[in-house]
């Protein structure tokens, strides 16, 4: 099989994005990256932080639709999602598409493949992506030597495995899509954006994957929420009307024992 787009770079070689900022000599990490805390409030000095700055390529642009790596490559990469948005997905034993998350700017990708040493899903890119490619062996290394670092690894991996209580809740289908809002809410105000006003650049029907719905039900239940004026949407943009009211919703599903597939 051959290597992924995210072990090779889009030629083979690392792509530098020249519309995003170089960290260069002055070894100014992207603040809004998953890895930025654990770079810069750890009080390492300059040597240290030249040696996971070394590590860094930038690869990319990736397009929409491109495959950043696909189910069954070997693992040897993590990537920190500089621009863009990136799915992950995986086929079922039918070949259908299962949605399994949406990554943003300054969230990692490829973390569910380090225990078998290859990608267990696809990334596509949904616009165009730029990546900070990590080589994954040497940052293992690394952070042996920075428990700043392997900390952050840690609380990530824990993350990653926190993103299918969702699903795996028993979640009214409104309780999930509020989840889902209030999730893509939180993760975009971490990253200095409105927490109230974004675009969900993926479709409907991705969305309505991911939340284990039909599109129609997706459909219904945010034009349901928008008809109670808690949202309002206009095509891809969503604007949080009553946030509180909607992190109601979803907290109520934490104690809500309906089956989630038959829910409406």
């Amino acid at each position: 099989m051959t290597s992924s787009m995210l072990t090779q770079g889009r030629s083979g070689r690392s792509t530098p994005n020249p519309a995003a900022a170089d960290d260069g000599d002055a070894l100014h990490f992207c603040s809004t990256c998953a890895f930025s805390d654990a770079c810069t409030s750890q009080g390492y000095d300059k040597t240290a932080l030249n040696e996971l700055h070394v590590l860094v390529d930038h690869v990319g642009p990736f397009h929409a639709g491109d495959y950043i790596f696909r189910a069954g490559e070997p693992f040897d990469a993590i990537a920190a999602v500089r621009a863009g948005m990136v799915k992950t997905f995986v086929d079922d034993s039918q070949g259908s598409e299962q949605v399994l998350g949406f990554s943003l700017p300054g969230e990692v990708i490829g973390l569910n493949a380090i225990h078998g040493a290859r990608y267990p899903c696809n990334a596509v890119a949904l616009d165009t992506v730029h990546l900070c490619r990590i080589s994954f062996p040497k940052m293992s290394q690394l952070a042996s030597r920075m428990p700043g670092l392997q900390a952050k690894l840690f609380s990530l991996l824990s993350a990653e495995i926190g993103k299918v209580a969702l699903l795996a809740a028993n979640h009214r289908t409104e309780e999930r899509m509020a989840a889902f809002l209030i999730d893509m809410s939180e993760r975009y105000a971490r990253r200095g954006f409105s927490a109230v006003r974004f675009n969900l650049t993926m479709a409907r029907t991705e969305i309505a994957n991911y939340l284990r719905m039909a599109p129609e039900t997706a459909s219904r239940v945010l034009r349901r929420l928008a008809d109670d004026g808690v949202i309002a949407v206009n095509q891809r943009e969503i604007l949080l009307l009553q946030p509180e009211r909607l992190a109601a919703m979803a907290a109520a599903g934490d104690t809500d024992s309906t089956d989630p597939r038959t829910a409406t």
